[in-house]
């Protein structure tokens, strides 16, 4: 069963000669429980993909059917709630928010949508605490590591329960991702560009100047098919 449909997804930029095409009819299905890596060089169109595939930008031509959900067909509000209830974001960044602590980070999506103060507390500690910062839960972000920064974004994405979490160039969780989805049963989809963050995947997707150019099925050993994905990269001229 398919969560994720994308369908010719072409995304352009300018216009006449000055036009630049990010995404060239790219076509991609991720089912539940997949964990999928999308891989490519600098440029390629992967961040541009997962903007399109999260809602997070429109695309020139093509759809995105999330959940059954056909993107294109969306208001702006009905969208926001999609993403909000459906999606849970992982940005390379974190885009944490400094004056609060972990605990009120990784809340805040659920306290937004209207759920009470203390549950969506309890409901942030709880995937802290299974993340291995349960003691860390009223430090702030200047006060943890990056990859603790990270737990509270991957906790953040997962406090309302999405059927979908995207992530972004993540570089110490890949791990903790791949957990997400067969301990969780998240369906998870990130770009990068490192072969040991992609080697946990099930499934590499390679884009190359915006189209999908090889997929292959990794074995799952746990993070140790870097050497294959590396190769892999080299053939198709990464």
């Amino acid at each position: 069963m398919s969560i994720i449909q994308a369908f010719d997804l072409t995304k352009t930029y300018g216009s006449g000669e000055a036009t630049v095409t990010a995404l060239d009819k790219v076509s991609l299905t991720v089912n539940v429980g997949e964990f999928v890596a999308i891989m490519g060089p600098s440029g390629c169109g992967k961040s541009t993909l997962l903007h399109l595939l999260g809602g997070l930008d429109k695309a020139s031509s093509g759809s995105v059917i999330i959940d059954g959900h056909n993107l294109n067909d969306l208001s702006d509000d009905r969208l926001t709630e999609l993403r909000r209830r459906k999606i849970g974001f992982v940005f390379q960044f974190f885009n944490l928010i400094p004056v609060l602590t972990a605990v009120e980070n990784a809340a805040l999506p659920v306290t937004l949508d209207g759920v009470k103060l203390d549950e969506a507390r309890q409901r942030a500690a709880n995937w802290l605490t299974r993340f291995g910062l349960g003691d860390r839960l009223t430090h702030r972000p200047d006060q943890l590591s990056g990859g603790q920064q990270q737990r509270v974004a991957v906790a953040r994405a997962l406090v309302a329960k999405p059927a979908l979490v995207l992530a972004d160039e993540p570089t110490e969780i890949a791990g903790l991702l791949r957990d997400v989805a067969k301990e969780y049963g998240r369906t998870v989809v990130m770009v990068t560009h490192d072969p040991r963050i992609a080697a946990y995947a099930d499934r590499l997707v390679f884009l190359k100047d915006g189209k999908v150019v090889d997929e292959t099925l990794l074995e799952r050993k746990n993070g140790q098919n870097a050497e294959v994905v590396a190769g892999i990269m080299k053939e198709i001229g990464d």
